[in-house]
């Protein structure tokens, strides 16, 4: 195993309506499974949770890959993550699509440093032929 850095750590009850809370207590949430149909509880899901993680570790990949490249730009990730069957062995499983706003570069440099982000952010590495990722990325000119 390579050097840690650091470790975060949050615990799950009760599954998909359940309760997750991080040990510094800074997430603390009820969860309700959206796939159940109208509840009126309200409350966030795994695949929400994953979408901010996934959107903030790409976008930190992207700004550095930018810094690299001595580019200036802004940006901003949104990951849709989708919750859907699994045609081979009838379960679930998820998919991703990052769009991805950068403000400061011509539409073949927002997609060579969405190319380039994608390889090496921590989540996409552990993604990897795992789930399908969709890179939408949008070039922002001023």
């Amino acid at each position: 195993m390579s050097d840690i850095i650091f470790t975060s750590s949050a615990a799950a009850k009760n599954g998909r309506e359940g309760h997750v809370k991080s040990d510094d207590g800074l997430i603390d949430l009820e969860l309700v499974n959206p796939a159940k149909g109208n509840s009126d509880k309200k409350g966030s899901n795994p695949e929400q949770l994953f979408a901010a993680g996934y959107a903030a570790c790409y976008d930190g990949a992207l700004n550095l890959v930018a810094t690299q490249q001595n580019k200036k730009i802004n940006s901003e990730t949104t990951a849709d993550v989708s919750f859907m069957k699994d045609e081979e062995d009838g379960g679930n499983k998820i998919g991703v699509t990052l769009n991805i706003k950068i403000d400061g570069v011509n539409p073949e440099e927002a997609d060579e440093l969405a190319e380039a982000a994608h390889k090496v952010c921590p989540y996409s590495k552990a993604t990897r032929g795992n789930i399908d990722v969709k890179l939408n990325p949008q070039a922002i000119e001023n």
